[in-house]
Order: C-alpha cells, then sequence, then structure tokens
C-alpha cells in the first residue's frame, strides 16, 4: 500500500496494548525501536532479552541477546551515578539504539559498551565498529559512548552520532573503514550538545538530533551545514518510507524545574521536508494512557505510515517512583486517516 506524507489532516490513533510480551520477559525499558522492509518491528531492550521482533499485529515472532534470560540481575553504576539492576548475560552492556538498513540488516548500538554491532535480523553478528574502550573525552575520535547509527542506502556507508561524551559524527565505508568526522562543541551551526539520534534525509543528506540544543540539524553526506530546526529536546528522527516524504521527531521533556508545566515536549512531530509541522502525536503532558508519552526515545514507521515509539520511562520516571517499577515504555500509534 502506497502511503504518501502526513499533512495537517493526517490523523493518528494510539493504540493500547499493542505489544504482546510473553510471561517471562522483561523489557524494564523499550530504548529503541526500527522496522524492517515486511514490517518486523525490533525493540532493542534493557530487560532480560535483549531484542524482541514483532509483527504488525504486536506479536513476538523473534527474540535474542541473551542465553541465561533468568539468572537473575546484578547491580551496576549507570552514566548518573547511580545503581542499576542489569540481568546477568545479555550480550550488551547498555542497549542503547536500533537501526534497520536497506538490506534489513540490523546495526545495534551499545552506549556503555563503546560499540556498534552488524547483525542478520537474527543476532548473528556480521561487523563490529568500535574497540569497546572509550576514547578521550571530546576527543573527536570514535567513540565515547555512541548514540545512533544511520545508513546510506546508495553506498552502504555508516553515519555514527558520538553522543554523550563526544561531540561528533563520525562517517564510515560500508566495510567499517573510518571515512572522516565532523562536529565540535557548541550551539553554532555545525556544532553539536549531545548529537544524540541520526537517521538519511533523502539520499544525499543526513539529520541529526541535537538534544541539549533543541534542534535538529541538515548536513550534507560530507558534513557541510544544510539547515537547522527548532525542536524541543529532540531526541529521536526518522524518516517515512516510500511516497511518505515527511521526517518524524520526537522530542523528550523539560527539565524538573518545569515538570508539570504542559506543552513542553513529550511528543512526536511529524515535519516536511523544509521543517514545517504537520502533524503531532501526543497530549498536552506526559502519563503512561495510551495517548501520552513519559519520555520519548527512539521513534519509526512501518509501511503502513503507522508509528513506533520506544521511551526510558525506567531511567526517567519509573526508577524515581516508590518502590521502582517498570512502567510503560513501547507503544504504537496507527495511522487512521490522511
Amino acid at each position: 500500500m502506497a502511503v504518501g506524507p502526513a499533512t495537517a489532516e493526517t490523523r493518528y490513533e494510539p493504540v493500547p496494548y499493542w505489544a504482546k510480551i510473553p510471561h517471562g520477559i522483561w523489557l524494564k525499558e523499550a530504548t529503541s525501536v526500527a522496522v524492517d522492509s515486511q514490517d518486523r518491528v525490533y525493540v532493542f531492550n534493557r530487560g532480560n532479552m535483549p531484542v524482541l521482533v514483532f509483527d504488525r499485529d504486536g506479536n513476538v515472532v523473534d527474540m535474542w541477546g541473551n542465553e541465561t534470560p533468568f539468572a537473575g540481575t546484578e547491580l551496576f553504576e549507570d552514566p548518573y551515578g547511580n545503581l542499576m539492576p542489569r540481568w546477568k548475560g545479555c550480550r550488551f552492556a547498555r542497549a542503547h539504539a536500533i537501526t534497520v538498513d536497506h538490506e534489513d540488516r540490523l546495526w545495534l548500538v551499545d552506549d556503555l559498551g563503546n560499540r556498534i554491532t552488524k547483525t542478520d535480523r537474527h543476532g548473528t553478528a556480521l561487523l563490529t565498529l568500535g574497540s569497546g574502550e572509550p576514547s578521550g573525552f571530546q576527543s573527536g575520535e570514535p567513540f565515547n559512548r555512541p548514540t545512533d547509527v544511520a545508513i546510506s542506502p546508495v553506498t552502504g556507508d555508516v553515519f555514527v552520532t558520538d553522543g554523550y561524551r563526544n561531540s561528533r559524527v563520525h562517517r564510515f565505508d560500508a566495510e567499517g573503514r573510518h571515512v572522516a568526522s565532523w562536529g565540535e562543541p557548541g550551539t553554532d551551526p555545525g556544532q553539536f550538545s549531545l548529537p544524540h539520534n541520526v537517521a538519511m534525509f533523502g539520499d544525499d543528506a543526513v539529520i541529526v538530533c541535537d538534544r541539549e540544543n533543541h534542534r535538529v540539524q541538515v548536513f550534507s553526506l560530507d558534513g557541510e551545514f544544510v539547515a537547522a530546526w527548532h525542536a524541543h529536546k529532540a531526541v529521536a528522527v526518522c524518516a517515512g518510507r516510500g511516497e511518505d516524504t515527511n521526517v518524524y521527531v520526537a522530542e523528550q521533556g523539560p527539565p524538573p524545574v518545569q515538570h508539570g508545566v504542559p506543552n513542553l515536549g513529550h511528543r512526536i512531530r511529524v515535519m516536511d521536508r523544509e521543517g514545517r509541522r504537520v502533524a503531532s502525536l501526543g497530549a498536552d503532558l506526559p502519563g503512561e494512557e495510551p495517548d501520552r508519552f513519559n519520555w520519548p526515545h527512539s521513534v519509526a514507521v512501518d509501511s503502513e505510515g503507522s508509528v513506533y515509539a520506544a521511551e526510558v520511562s525506567y531511567v526517567e520516571v519509573g526508577s524515581k517512583e516508590t518502590p521502582p517499577r517498570e512502567m510503560v515504555s513501547l507503544r504504537k500509534w496507527r495511522r487512521a486517516r490522511g
């Protein structure tokens, strides 16, 4: 089915209880989501089975990433200095992002592991980027807690946002050889304050979520600055499928001093190629209800124009509850009109 770009008349409906997660599988939080050419939905999470694969109706059709999912948990210190539980046996130190490329290969970003792994759709490793050891703080060298990856469907080149302790975008060729890097800390065009997510912008550009600068930036494949658009704490971006030329930008919420103030993030915005907002998903305040978001972290779109979102709802919300608890972190919104 051909799906055109969303317009101001496009409407989306939340799908309650979409993900049918088997008893014994714990997400903790779904950090990222991606969709392949067959509309299989891949969810990278921080639970006891790092990769879950769903069909369009939310049924689990595959899972992998931990050979001992019932071995219990251990404590580790997260990047914010908090002791957090982590399931033993997971292949990844800390799940952060997942991307499906034009060949239905998966690219998984382990930010604490300072490593990016390319796999087939069943988890067999095909290529690894990164030594596992962090580069120097703001050194500009790959990697120091990378955040996301995008793949050119034309050349197979790999673009990595290196994000939490660097302020760079790195470009590699299809064989994993480093080609170039660009960016530096700052607020001017071409500078970054936590480049958190990256996606292809057509065939000849990339779009980067410059999270703490509250914007997305568009660059040529060689790193030449093209444009910037404002978005509230822009955390994730993806392109539409097929004839849908829009981009989908996830916005996180405000700082603690403004918690409870409405209409500050907690949304997914649909934008055209000029940066104009044409549709919006989410409510004026956060929550666990199907029409709201807790703390968006990733966004993906299927061939029908439906939108999937993953949220770091445990780190940002659930871990602060008394007692701490897992919260809603995986959602689907069906494109209902337009």
